[in-house]
């Protein structure tokens, strides 16, 4: 009997904790957090004023016109975590916001890795290993055999 034997009926209990309520809060959380921040940008059912501002003078993008950005973040702030949190194209609502994560880690706060580094693990998994049982992904049918 080694030191860690105790873990191994632990492990083997943890284990059948299955996905189902991993992967929703791995949906949820990130969700939360991305659709608070899109609530943020708008002043009733406009992008507000100061969006335009932000992403002209503090999160300046390359490539991409400032109030393109501004529109395009508005929208997919909402848009994704809508998609998370009914589990539907989770795994392409994942990619969108982990390339999101990384836009901002790169360009706009590179001092918050860790932030985005909890985000990233969160759609890494939820890329990996799906939505989980509880997503309309899963009710459709959508993501068997992946």
């Amino acid at each position: 009997m080694t030191l860690f034997a105790p873990l191994r009926p632990i492990n083997r209990l943890l284990g059948r904790l299955g996905w189902a309520l991993p992967a929703l809060a791995l949906r949820l959380f990130p969700a939360m957090v991305f659709f608070a921040s899109g609530q943020t940008k708008l002043e009733g059912w406009r992008i507000a004023p100061s969006t335009y501002y932000l992403f002209r003078h503090e999160y300046t993008l390359p490539l991409i016109p400032s109030d393109w950005a501004a529109i395009a973040a508005t929208v997919a702030e909402h848009l994704f975590p809508l998609a998370l949190v009914l589990g539907l194209g989770t795994r392409v609502a994942a990619l969108a916001l982990l390339g999101m994560t990384a836009v901002i880690q790169i360009f706009v706060y590179p001092g918050a890795w860790q932030t985005h580094g909890l985000w990233a693990a969160c759609f890494l998994a939820l890329i990996a290993r799906g939505p989980g049982p509880l997503s309309l992904d899963h009710r459709l049918g959508l993501d068997r055999g992946a």
